[in-house]
């Protein structure tokens, strides 16, 4: 979730998220970590959008915060539209890391799909401004894939995880970290429908004010 700021004096478009990690495995030194490369991958396209015949380039401000004793009742009540939370552990209840809905402000973050310059955060901070998995799910021919695709996803041999495998044979599917913000992530947006104030300010999400309670692995 974010809140979209129309900047006409420069030509441009801000979204704002901020990010609370809660959880065991949570930390400000990791949640720095995750806004640097929600961030990165989201300007690295240097998206633009065309509102009433002006074009206008779209820079996100993402923000991580460590909240080691976050009570529920911040996440229930809470009513800015910045916010995002997220409970980090090492294991999770669907053994991946989740959303809690397509434009939702909360979700479950799986230690392990964050390290290494994975593009899991980048991916979920997508379905928490609304973007859901393409519905063609075999890309093969069409070059790079964007962040959107899913796990599973039938791809050109380079984005593989191994580029040598026969296509959903074992290695035969998109390896995540391949996966890139493009401008056609940024259309599905459709930034020039949203609903401005008279400040300039428009929400993308919506709140979903979910707080996980830490799930452990079964006996």
């Amino acid at each position: 979730m974010g809140e979209a700021e129309w900047i006409k004096s420069e030509s441009k478009i801000r979204i704002w998220s901020d990010f609370y990690f809660y959880g065991d495995a949570a930390s400000q030194e990791l949640a720095n970590n995750i806004a640097v490369d929600i961030s990165n991958h989201w300007n690295q396209p240097s998206g633009n959008v065309i509102i009433k015949q002006i074009p206008y380039t779209i820079e996100f401000i993402i923000r991580g915060f460590y909240e080691k004793d976050l009570i529920p009742e911040s996440v229930w009540f809470n009513t800015d539209p910045r916010n995002n939370y997220f409970r980090i552990e090492e294991f999770s209840p669907v053994h991946v890391s989740f959303v809690d809905g397509i434009k939702c402000n909360t979700g479950y973050f799986k230690l392990d799909n964050l390290l290494h310059n994975s593009t899991t955060a980048a991916h979920e901070y997508g379905h928490t401004i609304g973007l859901d998995h393409p519905e063609k799910l075999d890309i093969r021919g069409k070059g790079q894939p964007g962040i959107m695709y899913p796990r599973g996803t039938v791809c050109d041999p380079a984005y593989q995880y191994d580029p040598a495998a026969e296509p959903l044979g074992p290695g035969g599917t998109i390896n995540p970290y391949t996966r890139k913000v493009l401008q056609a992530d940024i259309d599905l947006l459709r930034l020039h429908t949203l609903s401005w104030n008279k400040n300039g300010f428009a929400v993308l999400g919506d709140f979903s004010s979910i707080y996980h309670g830490k799930e452990h692995p079964p006996l």
